[in-house]
């Protein structure tokens, strides 16, 4: 089959987050299928830009085609950053010849956060005889509205209303990574049928086999905090407004007179601010330190005790959360932290650890603690349970194949 996946994001190892199209597309390839990725040249969430020849640039990744389409830089939400989305939409009219894979795909899938290539997607997807598949990632619209506070009535907010709407109605799959959007989706005028429920995910034997080193600047200073007999409190990913850190540094002026340290790893636009913030409190007890190498993860999170992933106390999330770094933490045998407001809760279902209140800094305090004064047997004991969730139903080999079986 040949495949052609439309992610404004899409990364690979090398270049940093996005990864679920990578893996995907991978896992499709070794089973025999053709895959190309149409991706932008410029995101903010890459780690390394890929290097662009033209308006179009071909590159093989792991057997997968990536088209690179050249976009303008943003470095914020914006109209800079709505100019970038539209530009690349235009580049995917503009060269859908070439993306197009001579005429014979067979299968098309819209895959971004924004609604707004499915419009390309659909009018390729018809003109091709293809299947057609919108892959949602985050509601927008209502993501911007519940979370990011803009209003129903905003221009670009009712036009990514129209695409989720036209996407639902005109899609001949829906596939979610978020559980419990089967409602939110029926709504707006998706047929029950549809729907198809694929989580995140990771590869457990590159998790296990590549792993590669710390740099010598975060092997220093964990094993001198570690030396130091100080029970580690970790966040490895984004340092963003969503992701409630304000909430971890709270519980770090509370636990202040402890052994336990908080250690952040990531960058992102909140992280200059949270750093300030520590500063200003003269917290001595919490650590920043960039992020790492994709296969670098698995030594980092070895090093920490415990694993923190907080969210806004925000009704978005009642369809259920599907980060990566949650499937990583529960991949490296820690037990879990999960500050969150949703009955579609990983943490809770495995049993790996503790799920909270959102944005309630005392009770991040006290479970930090629990878990500091449990023996360390029981730690491991929580750890595995999460180990043993992510090995049954979240290894990239099973998860693109019920993708495939899904739609195909």
């Amino acid at each position: 089959m040949n495949i052609l996946l439309l992610n404004h994001y899409a990364g690979s190892r090398q270049h940093g987050m996005e990864y679920r199209p990578y893996y995907l597309a991978r896992e499709w390839v070794r089973s025999g299928h053709n895959v190309t990725i149409a991706a932008a040249s410029y995101s903010h969430l890459r780690l390394c830009a890929p290097r662009l020849e033209g308006e179009a640039t071909e590159e093989r990744i792991d057997g997968i085609r990536f088209v690179w389409l050249k976009t303008p830089v943003y470095n914020q939400n914006g109209i800079r950053r709505a100019i970038n989305i539209l530009a690349f939409l235009r580049q995917v009219m503009r060269h859908r010849s070439l993306l197009a894979a001579d005429h014979k795909t067979e299968l098309v899938i819209a895959s971004s956060t924004y609604p707004l290539d499915i419009v390309p997607a659909y009018q390729m997807a018809r003109q091709l005889g293809s299947k057609l598949v919108f892959e949602v990632h985050d509601l927008w619209p209502l993501t911007l509205v519940e979370l990011g506070g803009m209003s129903a009535c905003h221009p670009f907010v009712l036009l990514l209303q129209w695409a989720e709407n036209f996407a639902y109605r005109r899609a001949d799959h829906v596939v979610s990574i978020l559980p419990g959007s089967w409602e939110h989706m029926h709504r707006h005028g998706m047929s029950p049928t549809k729907f198809v429920h694929i989580p995140n995910g990771l590869d457990i034997k590159e998790w296990e086999n590549e792993r590669q080193p710390l740099t010598e600047r975060h092997e220093l200073e964990l094993a001198t905090l570690k030396n130091r007999d100080q029970f580690l409190v970790g966040y490895a990913g984004s340092l963003g407004l969503a992701n409630a850190l304000d909430t971890l540094i709270q519980a770090a002026e509370i636990l202040k007179a402890t052994r336990i340290r908080f250690v952040l790893v990531g960058r992102g636009p909140e992280a200059e601010r949270l750093k300030r913030r520590t500063a200003e409190a003269g917290l001595q007890n919490v650590t920043f330190l960039p992020p790492v190498a994709r296969a670098s993860v698995p030594e980092l999170l070895d090093r920490m005790d415990v694993l923190y992933l907080g969210w806004k106390k925000k009704p978005i999330y009642r369809f259920g959360v599907a980060p990566n770094k949650l499937i990583d933490y529960m991949m490296a045998g820690k037990p879990v932290i999960h500050a969150v407001e949703t009955i579609h809760d990983a943490v809770s279902d495995s049993g790996c650890g503790t799920s909270i209140s959102p944005e309630d800094p005392e009770a991040l305090a006290d479970a930090i603690l629990r878990i500091e004064k449990l023996p360390s047997s029981e730690r491991e004991a929580l750890g595995a349970k999460g180990e043993a969730y992510v090995r049954t139903l979240h290894d990239y080999p099973l998860l693109a194949k019920r993708f495939l079986d899904a739609v195909a």
